[in-house]
């Protein structure tokens, strides 16, 4: 969808009315949709997993998945008709002239190669500058505009010696390298911490600035966008439903699904309850003839499920496709009763943890751990990147081993690994993994995979059957889903799965690592509905590790922040996150990204002129031994 205002004097990238269809039966996977973006730009795509986003996004790069196909439509940076380039072009184009940012640095990153080896195949690739010295110049200059380390010893090192955000850096250098005119980012800081996410969309915001690059930004994470974009796109079954500048878009949002988006982002001051949306979009080959969103919105009538709607512009670059756009619609708005508190008293704690230290071939990464969790209640574990939370989850589970100290379940002392733990006891304490792409097994089936902890528990085939089919239904799947395999599913429907398999056992105690980061907004609600519910219905005690602090006020009793290796405040949700104690809390309440609040520019500037002058290059650039 784009309109006659949305034209700019200079555009860096133009989709007109793309066409994405499954290349066996014709149906469509994106339709009808039209953007443009000029020079400098950020545009934001949002929408549910499956709705077409990275599609999108590839299609900008000449490229579809195996199965797919591009029917129509074009695609054009500055005068280049990308659907038109054959495979020899289009290799010089990516990189060149677009460059892609995927969501998993790991994905973009070759293990067996050090990062300044990567970085310098890149501008060999496609010569950038004309002569060595100028590609090992680059390397250098890209590093500091990524605020890294350009020297040779930090060069040298292999991915897996980064942190995630250092990793997810690395990936926007290599996508800077050339100085492309377009880049796209698909959920770059997902699994990122709230201060690694900040720094790296203030290294996006000023790198597009300052070297006029358009970026198509896509995301499920509505505050990300928020404090990012000039201009939101949001897309729903593959169409575009609402366009617009990005603080009319979440001041004034226009279409029904919109708002159902941002009802579900949860709030910071805890102002509101986030709610989902009862439904699924709909698959290719099952939109129905009107508006697709007519089945899931309270205001439609016979005149929606009819025909799919024009585009209504109703401001300045700000359209709309829907026939009632002012109509008011119902948007579940219920307090979750709160646990019953009874985990204040470390006595009837579900799970307890002393002293516990923890560490990795004999370096001690966790110092002395003192925390509880009562029955029926969530203790949020919150922090940076290394902290490490996920390392006390981790040990809790029997996942790691290499710990000191004690931890019970209940009145019960747990052996350090899971494989010494009798079965009873391990299906009392469940664990849901922040990775859905690594969580299940391939060759298992959905209903393999989600009733395999009943079988080791003695259930017979049938039973475990129904159960499968019931937990599908809970986490916003279907029976049907049990006949798939995880390369059938998106990665929000495998994180479902995966909760679906941790809790089809009715654990006393969930650890859950991170498991909403993978989820977009209307997802995250619902499962977070869903975790409310069981904890009132089951007594089910949680251990959730986030980075997302919002969501902790939304689903948290209490909440421990660590910092390196240790807790360094424990309270209410309510008293860490509205007065808190810590400077280091303060600093992660500082560097989370809310809706309509964004941070001062010359704050932004300031903390960037910060970064870049510890990281700066020398005036002599070093020869990079890689």
């Amino acid at each position: 969808m784009t309109t006659t205002s949305d034209v700019t004097t200079s555009t860096a990238l133009a989709i007109d009315d793309l066409r994405i269809v499954v290349s066996r039966t014709g149906e469509d996977i994106v339709d009808e949709v039209s953007l443009t973006i000029a020079p400098g730009e950020v545009l934001g795509l949002v929408g549910e997993s499956g709705s077409g986003k990275t599609t999108v996004g590839l299609a900008v790069l000449g490229h579809a998945r195996k199965g797919v196909t591009v029917a129509s439509g074009r695609v054009e940076i500055g005068d280049v008709p990308m659907l038109e380039l054959g495979p020899t072009q289009l290799r010089l184009a990516r990189g060149q002239l677009v460059s892609y940012v995927p969501q998993d640095p790991g994905t973009a990153l070759n293990p067996a190669m050090r990062i300044g080896t990567q970085l310098l195949e890149v501008l060999e690739a496609h010569d950038f500058g004309g002569s060595d010295g100028a590609h090992r110049r680059r390397v250098t200059e890209v590093m500091a505009e990524v605020l890294l380390p350009g020297t040779p010893q930090f060069l040298r090192r292999y991915p897996h010696q980064l942190s995630g955000g250092q990793q997810q850096r690395v990936g926007l250098a290599m996508a800077f390298a050339c100085r492309p005119s377009v880049i796209v980012l698909d959920e770059p800081t997902t699994g990122l911490d709230v201060s690694t996410q900040a720094h790296v969309l203030q290294t996006v915001r000023q790198l597009c600035r300052e070297h006029g690059v358009a970026a198509l930004y896509i995301t499920h994470d509505l505050a990300v966008v928020a404090t990012l974009v000039d201009r939101v796109a949001v897309l729903y079954a593959g169409r575009i439903v609402e366009h617009g500048p990005a603080a009319t878009m979440f001041d004034a949002p226009a279409h029904p699904y919109t708002r159902h988006l941002i009802a579900a982002v949860p709030a910071m001051s805890g102002e509101r309850t986030i709610t989902g949306l009862p439904g699924r979009a709909p698959s290719p080959g099952h939109r129905p003839a009107g508006c697709a969103f007519a089945p899931r919105c309270s205001a439609a009538t016979e005149e929606c499920r009819a025909s799919f709607p024009p585009i209504d512009v109703l401001a300045d670059r700000h359209a709309v496709r829907c026939y009632h756009p002012t109509a008011a619609i119902q948007v579940r708005d219920h307090a979750e009763a709160a646990p019953s508190g009874v985990g204040d008293v470390p006595g009837d704690a579900a799970l307890t943890l002393r002293r516990v230290s923890a560490s990795y071939s004999g370096h001690t990464v966790v110092r002395d751990v003192d925390l509880h969790v009562g029955r029926g209640e969530c203790v949020a574990l919150v922090g940076e990147s290394g902290s490490g939370k996920t390392t006390v989850s981790r040990s809790v589970g029997g996942l790691h081993h290499e710990w000191a100290g004690e931890i019970h379940l209940g009145a019960t002392a747990l052996a350090r690994a899971a494989r010494d733990r009798p079965v009873e006891q391990r299906l009392r304490i469940q664990y849901v993994f922040q990775n859905p792409y690594s969580s299940l097994n391939p060759r298992r089936s959905i209903g393999e995979s989600v009733g395999r902890p009943l079988i080791v528990g003695g259930t017979s085939a049938s039973d475990a059957r129904r159960a499968v089919a019931d937990m599908l239904e809970r986490v916003s799947l279907t029976a049907d889903y049990a006949d798939r395999y995880p390369d059938q599913l998106s990665g929000g429907e495998r994180q479902r799965v995966a909760i679906a398999r941790a809790l089809v056992s009715k654990p006393e105690v969930l650890v859950c690592d991170e498991v909403t980061s993978a989820l977009d907004v209307l997802v995250q609600a619902a499962i977070v509905e869903l975790l409310a519910e069981l904890q009132r219905e089951l007594g089910l005690s949680m251990l959730f590790v986030t980075h997302n602090l919002p969501l902790v006020r939304s689903i948290a009793d209490r909440t421990a922040v660590m910092a390196d290796g240790r807790l360094v405040e424990v309270g209410t949700t309510e008293q860490v996150l509205s007065q808190p104690e810590h400077e280091y809390t303060k600093r992660l309440l500082a560097d989370t990204p809310r809706i309509n609040e964004t941070r001062p520019v010359e704050v932004v500037e300031e903390r960037l002129a910060d970064d870049v002058a510890l990281h700066a290059p020398a005036v002599a650039v070093p020869e990079l031994d890689v």
